[in-house]
């Protein structure tokens, strides 16, 4: 401390700046390994420290001063109860690294010659780690006083402490290891990530054994290497924390292996937190909400995460909290990471925050270490690319949870997502071209990193088309319907009936005009000029709308077929064998999912039902509202003049026999019962009934 302010006074800073980084790091070393922690998290945060103390906490990431190696082989032997030559045929004399709460030696067992990396915990280290907990409780509560702070210190110190000790017990750190090991199996991420495989028979609570990896640590791979991996990391670590629900705590780049075939490999499985499912879904909504930038739905979000306390929960609707919110997040959006926050201006908004409701925010213990994590990936993306944004790389998974779970509150996500504020306008609503252009390019994005497409892991094209078909079919033509499904069916009824209409408005101005004024192709079908009014062939705004975003959609999946770069998709290259074999195998997906293909058809055929059953309702109430009005509807009528003239109609005649017909023709549908034909009226009992026919 007094270094630091002699350089100061002095104008030094920056010239003694590795120097003071170097006595930082050993500093933090004497301090105890609750201490190393904090410096290896920070080691990797190029936009909040210089490059000088980065370089010098870095060697606190596996260059912490090892203990003797005698006494490591003592604490293997008391351990597994055998002479350590029985158990390995090489032993090193120094470990390969060490860190804050053990060291590791690369041996080779004696029974089948496998290499091994050996665990070893440091001696009396508990001791230690009581110690520094202990200093750190006592000093949170003065803290918590001293800055007037909603936070539970005490609450994220035990929490943080609990983790510590889990750390130690290296029979739990096996198992965390192996059931990562065997949840990712069941996602797309199986073949590109994976965790060293454990030696149950020589692990114990102070000896962790596995097998040697071979490979080099993620921030000394090549740039390209590392842009691809920080990826497949960022979507490992949204996978473990968002799906499976044990999540990696201590991803530090000395943890985070690129192995020798292009996989990522993750070390060190002692620091995890486990999150409930309904923690995860909370979580996904509101990473929905940042990545499209719904920053309105952000504070009650935070009031459900935790971060803003019940007591307060009236002040979320607070336009003040929004604004700031959005300025934090929209710069952090941006990329560049904490650099890019202008700090004073957040400061003095969170002081006006403050000065008029109290203090508002908190964070919850739970969040420590899902925040350590996550702050670790960020300085690892931002050691590669100073523009690094972890908002966006937390868009891909999100794109492929939103799309795939069957969910009801991922579902409100997903509408939330892609509708935006007209969620909720079921009649009306239209997708946002632009947030489904998000959710899209999001989901290639996932789909890309997760196949190992990125690390030259390249396939048959007849696999990808094949695996392509089984995601669309499985997204698509499910037996039991799904959100994706639901507003899938909504929107494309939506596009046909607006596109039906277009095209036989397009018709009939086509087909050239009448003295009369009335289309040629008009007169002929609808000779009367009944059906001219019906709202189920006139063309409005709404359909205006909705053809326009089909065409920006339909431009928007031909973009992303271009931009793939993958000559899969590009059919003219296909030999005759490969069309044949990918036909074959479309064939028999179609097949194998007809059951539901068939099922979401009728879902489609009721909901264009509903759609037209809606439209006749509301030209029946716009009809009897203009007659309750004394406005008479008219039936239109051609007299010998060959002119349209009108003749007032019976103001009384309530609902239209067609409604009621469409309306009961619906319910069969859904009931499955058979339709009669024989009950739907006839035209002439329609025009004599109905002001607003159906053509």
């Amino acid at each position: 401390g007094l270094g630091l302010l002699s350089d100061y006074l002095g104008g030094k800073l920056d010239e003694n700046a590795e120097r003071r980084a170097l006595e930082l790091s050993t500093l933090l070393t004497e301090l105890g390994p609750s201490f190393i922690k904090v410096g290896q998290s920070l080691s990797i945060r190029t936009d909040l420290l210089s490059p000088a103390y980065v370089r010098g906490l870095k060697t606190l990431q596996d260059q912490v001063p090892p203990f003797p190696t005698a006494e490591a082989k003592e604490i293997i032997e008391e351990e597994l109860g055998k002479p350590i030559d029985t158990i390995f045929s090489e032993f090193p004399s120094e470990p390969v690294a060490a860190a804050s709460l053990g060291q590791v030696y690369r041996a080779r067992l004696r029974e089948d010659g496998r290499e091994v990396a050996i665990k070893v915990q440091r001696p009396s280290i508990m001791n230690q780690i009581a110690l520094d907990m202990h200093v750190i409780r006592e000093i949170a509560p003065i803290l918590k006083r001293t800055f007037n702070l909603n936070t539970d210190l005490v609450g994220t110190v035990d929490a943080w402490g609990l983790g510590f000790v889990d750390e130690l017990d290296y029979i739990s750190e096996a198992r965390s290891a192996e059931e990562f090991t065997e949840s990712i199996q069941s996602t797309p991420l199986a073949g590109v990530v994976s965790a060293p495989p454990v030696i149950e028979e020589a692990t114990t609570g102070k000896i962790l054994t596995t097998e040697w990896v071979d490979g080099e640590r993620l921030d000394k791979s090549s740039k390209g290497d590392v842009t691809i991996l920080c990826s497949i990391a960022m979507n490992t670590y949204l996978t473990m924390m968002l799906e499976t629900g044990t999540l990696h705590c201590d991803p530090h780049p000395g943890n985070l292996l690129r192995t020798t075939d292009g996989k990522l490999c993750i070390l060190d499985w002692g620091m995890v937190t486990r999150l409930s499912p309904d923690l995860q879904v909370t979580l996904i909504e509101h990473m929905a909400h940042l990545t499209s930038a719904d920053y309105g739905e952000v504070p009650r979000d935070l009031l459900r995460l935790g971060f803003i306390p019940e007591s307060k929960a009236d002040l979320i609707e607070d336009s003040g909290i929004v604004e700031v919110l959005a300025d934090i997040y929209g710069a952090w959006t941006g990329g560049g990471g904490a650099a890019a926050v202008n700090v004073n201006k957040v400061i003095a908004q969170l002081q006006d925050l403050t000065e008029k409701n109290g203090n508002l925010f908190q964070i919850p213990p739970y969040f420590a270490y899902i925040a350590k994590s996550f702050s670790v990936l960020e300085g690892i993306g931002l050691s590669n690319d100073d523009k690094y944004s972890i908002i966006n790389e937390c868009l891909p998974y999100v794109s492929k949870r939103l799309l795939t779970d069957q969910s009801e509150r991922t579902g409100g996500a997903l509408s939330t997502f892609i509708f935006g504020p007209e969620k909720n306008n079921i009649d009306t609503r239209i997708v946002d071209y632009d947030r489904v252009e998000q959710l899209v390019s999001g989901f290639s994005d996932y789909s890309l990193s997760a196949s190992g497409a990125n690390l030259g892991q390249d396939k048959p094209r007849t696999v990808l088309v094949e695996e392509l078909s089984d995601q669309i079919l499985d997204l698509l033509a499910s037996e039991e319907e799904t959100p994706l499904q639901t507003i899938f069916i909504e929107q494309l009824a939506k596009i046909i009936s607006s596109t039906s209409r277009s095209l036989w408005t397009e018709l009939r101005e086509r087909s050239g005009r009448l003295p009369t004024g009335r289309t040629f192709l008009g007169t002929i079908v609808d000779p009367l000029g009944i059906f001219q009014t019906s709202p189920v062939i006139m063309v409005n705004e709404m359909d205006q709308k909705t053809i326009d975003t089909t065409r920006n959609l339909i431009a928007l999946f031909q973009e992303q077929a271009q931009l793939s770069n993958n000559a899969a998709f590009d059919t003219s290259t296909l030999t005759n064998e490969e069309v044949m074999e990918i036909s074959t195998k479309l064939v028999q997906k179609v097949w194998e999912r007809r059951s539901g293909i068939m099922m979401t058809s009728n879902r489609l055929a009721r909901k264009l039902l509903q759609i037209t059953a809606d439209m006749l309702e509301k030209g029946d109430r716009e009809g009897r509202a203009s007659s309750s009005r004394g406005e008479d509807v008219d039936d239109v009528v051609i007299r010998s003049d060959g002119r349209i003239h009108t003749e007032s109609s019976d103001t009384s005649r309530g609902t239209s026999e067609r409604l009621r017909s469409a309306r009961q023709i619906l319910a069969a549908v859904e009931r499955g019962d058979e339709v009669s034909v024989g009950n739907i009226p006839s035209k002439k009992e329609e025009a004599a009934s109905d002001p607003y026919p159906l053509q």
